[in-house]
């Protein structure tokens, strides 16, 4: 599809609900949040291998980037769901 056509369907409703900006801005959340427990709670004294932090703190990422990029996207079709109701 060439940028001069029109969008529609899937591209134009991930267009519209900006998801990538909202992936982009919640996985930074999510890895700034990560690395704020790491640093608090396993760098001064792991009890375990670094490795399984290292996992864990893979999978927090993960799912609260994911977590997040649901919210900011739900909040974006709440706005535009307002805006073409006015």
């Amino acid at each position: 599809m060439s940028q001069s056509e029109p969008q529609s369907g899937k591209a134009a409703m991930v267009a519209a609900l900006n998801v990538p900006r909202n992936a982009k801005i919640g996985f930074v959340l999510a890895g700034l949040f990560t690395a704020g427990l790491f640093a608090l709670f396993v760098l001064p004294g792991a009890q375990r291998p670094i490795g399984f932090y290292v996992a864990l703190a893979f999978v927090l990422v993960t799912s609260l980037g994911g977590l997040l990029t649901a919210l900011f996207t739900a909040v974006s079709a709440v706005r535009l769901a307002r805006q073409v109701e006015s």
